[in-house]
């Protein structure tokens, strides 16, 4: 595997699951990473894991979902290492529930988490990676950005909204030598499914899941690591990672 050392690294969403496992293989490589989630118990603890493991590591508390803090991560993240290389937007939640009849806050939620908040800390590191003249934008989608079902749509819209704005990114910042790359996972043993809050919808859910052998947060850490460990002329744009046993 190359070595990011000594890239800089941000990953929302890291106190759990796959940002984890990402921040965890990404100092591994080599890379100082910037930890952003908003429970400071764990992020602390992955933190001092991290050090004591030889590796450099900052804890930053902050809710993405607000354009404020969003920014003030990228700026603090450079303030403290003078440059951002990789921004991995993995912050999300799936609120699954049908249309008929939802909890419109869940919908509120999910955009704000999964689209404005990818897009707030996007638009904060641009400025920065386009003056280094290089860069690295991972955005987290899932499988949910290809096929939609019945009772997950407004988190399919999420998940159709990052792939576009994913794409449009990558054919404007091309150019300056920043590459994106959009990751699709399939079910993956996370948190995610147990934030769910229609029973219906998360009943559904558990079954879903128990009927086949996930796929583990370091699975999805690994195809991260090998888009960004790329040489400069390769931008892998687009990583569908499925179980074996899952059909859709």
């Amino acid at each position: 595997m190359a070595s990011l050392t000594p890239k800089v690294a941000i990953i929302t969403g890291a106190s759990s699951g796959i940002g984890e496992a990402t921040v965890l293989a990404l100092a591994e490589a080599g890379a100082k990473v910037a930890l952003v989630a908003r429970r400071a118990e764990r992020l602390e603890a992955l933190t001092k894991r991290i050090q004591e493991s030889g590796g450099v590591a900052l804890a930053i508390v902050a809710d993405i979902t607000d354009e404020a803090q969003a920014r003030d991560i990228v700026n603090k993240t450079q303030a403290e290492w003078g440059r951002v290389d990789i921004l991995v937007n993995n912050a999300g939640v799936m609120l699954l529930g049908t249309i008929d009849g939802a909890d419109t806050e869940d919908w509120r939620r999910m955009f704000n988490t999964n689209v404005m908040g990818l897009m707030y800390a996007t638009h904060a590191a641009l400025p920065i990676m386009k003056a280094q003249q290089q860069g690295h934008i991972v955005n987290i989608s899932s499988v949910a950005g290809r096929v939609v079902s019945a009772g997950t749509g407004v988190y399919n819209a999420t998940k159709w909204a990052v792939g576009a704005f994913s794409e449009s990114l990558r054919q404007e910042v091309h150019k300056d030598n920043i590459r994106v790359t959009i990751i699709e996972p399939g079910l993956v043993a996370t948190e995610l499914p147990q934030h769910i809050t229609n029973p219906a919808a998360k009943e559904r859910a558990k079954n879903f899941y128990e009927s086949v052998t996930n796929l583990e947060s370091e699975d999805i850490a690994a195809a991260i690591v090998y888009a960004v460990t790329q040489p400069p002329r390769v931008n892998v744009n687009e990583i569908l990672i499925r179980p074996t046993e899952q059909e859709r």
